[in-house]
């Protein structure tokens, strides 16, 4: 299989926050945490999820780079609890 190389911006706080859980689940690296997440997207949930509009989803991820910032959560576990309620 051949690979095609990607560049891929993020916030500096999502980035040191993939940093951390990498090295915490065994990830060689946040590419190889980001190649994963996409896999499980991709192949996993073979649905198009349309239940957010693009809007929302800018809201969501906004609210989760805060989350991490302030560190208003610690393990995946809690920030699912605090999305999920």
């Amino acid at each position: 299989m051949s690979n095609q190389q990607i560049n891929l911006k993020i916030s500096k706080e999502l980035a040191e926050a993939a940093t951390r859980f990498a090295k915490n689940y065994g990830y060689r690296n946040i590419q190889e945490l980001a190649a994963e997440c996409m896999r499980e997207k991709i192949f996993n949930e073979s649905e198009f999820d349309e239940t957010f509009n693009e809007k929302e989803i800018e809201l969501i991820d906004a609210l989760i780079t805060h989350s991490i910032k302030n560190k208003e959560f610690s393990t995946e576990e809690e920030m699912n609890k605090i999305l999920l309620g």
